[in-house]
């Protein structure tokens, strides 16, 4: 298949491997598979796949090694994988340049969403630079405003009214998400499928957890109190979901 989308697999897990290297295939992608890090970097920089699934504890070079190696020059997905689910590995692979974090035990449709969304804003850059000369430019596709809030995808950084505010990997997604769709409302099942890779089942409490947090964070020490009100920003539209306001930041 000439489209065909390659995916490197490094995992040590020979039958966690294997099982996913089946399903991947199965969904028309090409799969190299190695179970060992510093392998892996002599594939990535050799194969240029167009995604890599790196576990965080491997043989010859740990995952965070790996990432942190080969990054510098290969400008494609990197989600890490780890056993342990600890903020510590998921913040310390994302500062060595990983694009996503998923816990084992790997949900097969997570998996498949997290490549998916991946893959599609990297189609997304890459039809934008090679039509558009201003591709480049960080206020395009990686970058949206709204009056004193900038939201910038390339580096996660959220900033309103000239103050930083830090979100956690979860809040920026939300936010992203909901950015993206100013002006629209957004459904919880929407939320849940992009951020989680499995369907809504009406019981799940975590994205308004997040949008709650988001509500706080972005109530920043520069912002007029007097004259803002922050669950205007981020509206809950009963029954529906939620609705991110354009005009009022």
């Amino acid at each position: 298949m000439e489209n065909q989308q390659h995916i490197l697999l490094v995992e040590d897990e020979q039958s966690l491997s294997d099982w996913i290297a089946e399903y991947l295939t199965m969904r028309g992608f090409k799969v190299t598979q190695t179970a060992r890090g510093d392998e892996a970097v002599t594939l990535i920089q050799s194969l240029n796949p167009d995604l890599v699934l790196l576990d965080g504890m491997l043989p010859g070079m740990d995952g965070v090694d790996v990432c942190k190696t080969v990054r510098p020059e290969f400008t494609n997905a990197i989600i890490m994988i780890t056993a342990r689910d600890e903020e510590a590995d998921e913040v310390l692979g994302l500062e060595m340049g990983a694009d996503d974090f998923l816990v084992k035990p790997i949900r097969a449709r997570a998996l498949l969403s997290r490549i998916k969304i991946l893959l599609n804003k990297q189609n997304q850059t890459s039809l934008a630079s090679s039509d558009d000369p201003l591709a480049n430019d960080p206020s395009n596709d990686n970058e949206l405003r709204f009056n004193k809030l900038i939201i910038n995808a390339s580096t996660r950084q959220v900033t309103l009214a000239d103050e930083q505010i830090n979100l956690s990997t979860k809040e920026f997604d939300v936010l992203w998400l909901l950015a993206n769709s100013a002006g629209q409302v957004v459904s919880r099942e929407q939320l849940v499928t992009d951020l989680r890779g499995f369907e809504y089942d009406g019981f799940d409490r975590s994205i308004d957890l997040q949008v709650s947090r988001l509500r706080k964070k972005l109530n920043g020490k520069n912002v007029d109190k007097s004259t803002d009100n922050q669950t205007d920003r981020i509206k809950t539209i009963w029954g529906k979901g939620y609705l991110f306001v354009k005009d009022v930041w």
